[in-house]
């Protein structure tokens, strides 16, 4: 069985991200389309049957276009939300720096919280928690995943999958371009990567593939 991560299209640029409530550019949701085409045009090996979302604008909307193509219900979830950044969260970079200055994520402690949001750890607690029960989900379904979530929960995801210990200071270890597609396989209580950062669907041409 697998699991599909899936980063949301392209969203507006200087702003924090994180809760944000900002779409998708115009440009992101071109990404979107082409993405959901692609899967579409290769539904022999992207056999998913549940479309799970991030309940944030940029990644509902990204899951809309797949779940038009597909013709299936989205699951719109909270706990595949971004890190919570509290009151700052879509707020734009030049005020934040301003109100805020040096604050980020690899910024605050492991258990230092955003005002308004979560730590680190407690975002990591969430998504590791949300992941392990959705492996629970696919083992007794026997059922392929779509999660259509952002690179912050992907990183994560990486993390738990390698068994590398996971901190808000270290560099992530893997890109994470918009609309990337992250293939989780499934066997029992063992996993592994089977597509890293997979964008095909982003070149000119459409055209079908070959991956196991």
């Amino acid at each position: 069985m697998d699991i599909y991560f899936i980063r949301h299209g392209k969203d507006e640029e200087g702003y924090r991200g994180g809760w944000s409530q900002r779409g998708l550019t115009e440009e992101g949701r071109k990404q979107a389309q082409k993405l959901a085409n692609h899967l579409y045009a290769n539904k022999d090996i992207f056999k998913f049957t549940r479309l799970i979302s991030s309940d944030l604008n940029r990644a509902k909307e990204t899951a809309y276009y797949i779940a038009e193509k597909f013709e299936i219900e989205i699951e719109l979830n909270q706990e595949w939300r971004e890190t919570n950044n509290g009151i700052i969260a879509g707020l734009p970079n030049e005020e934040v720096e301003k109100t805020f200055p040096g604050l980020y994520f690899a910024s605050l402690g492991m258990d230092e919280s955003y005002s308004g949001g979560e730590s680190p750890r407690e975002f990591f607690d969430r998504i590791s928690h949300s992941f392990y029960k959705l492996i629970e989900e696919v083992n007794q379904r026997k059922e392929d995943i779509v999660v259509i979530t952002h690179s912050g929960v992907i990183n994560i995801i990486y993390h738990l999958v390698k068994g590398i210990e996971w901190n808000n200071k270290r560099s992530k270890i893997t890109n994470c371009y918009n609309t990337s597609v992250h293939k989780i396989a499934i066997d029992g209580k063992n996993m592994k990567v089977a597509l890293n950062n997979y964008i095909d669907h982003l070149s000119y041409t459409l055209r079908r593939i070959d991956h196991e």
